[in-house]
């Protein structure tokens, strides 16, 4: 009997675990990855400017291009017509479009002049301050206006 029930809870924790999931390859999935790694990559920045990580030129230089590169990529991965599946974008994604692609825009600027400020040796944090700023405003700007906390 034990291994009766314990086999029905195995079954129902599969099927559970089966249930729910982002489908990778989905435009939602895609677009979810790709934002993740942008925080990622944004959040080792950030830590290594306020300290939280050893300030590394290089290691920091080759993050603003991956950050510069990742910026450019979520956009192709929304659909014309909202998809029906649970997203963290509001509505307002698809019924303000040109808003939406100039914040979109506004972000690719500023992880490009990051990349630029990156550019300059030495590299020191108090120079790029400014500029991670800039881009931690892009995204802070786009969050508050469409996506749905």
């Amino acid at each position: 009997m034990t291994l009766k029930r314990l086999s029905i809870l195995l079954l129902a924790c599969l099927t559970l675990t089966a249930c729910g999931g982002v489908d990778p390859n989905s435009p939602l999935g895609q677009r979810k990855a790709i934002f993740k790694q942008m925080l990622k990559t944004s959040e080792d920045l950030g830590g290594m400017l306020r300290g939280r990580l050893a300030f590394d030129g290089q290691t920091f230089a080759d993050g603003a291009v991956k950050l510069d590169s990742l910026s450019r990529e979520p956009w192709k991965h929304f659909p014309q017509v909202q998809e029906a599946d649970h997203t963290s974008a509001k509505a307002d994604v698809w019924q303000k479009q040109a808003r939406f692609q100039a914040l979109a825009q506004a972000l690719e600027s500023t992880t490009g002049e990051l990349v630029i400020a990156s550019r300059g040796q030495p590299l020191k944090a108090s120079a790029l301050a400014a500029p991670m700023q800039k881009v931690e405003d892009s995204c802070k700007a786009c969050h508050q206006e469409f996506r749905d906390h």
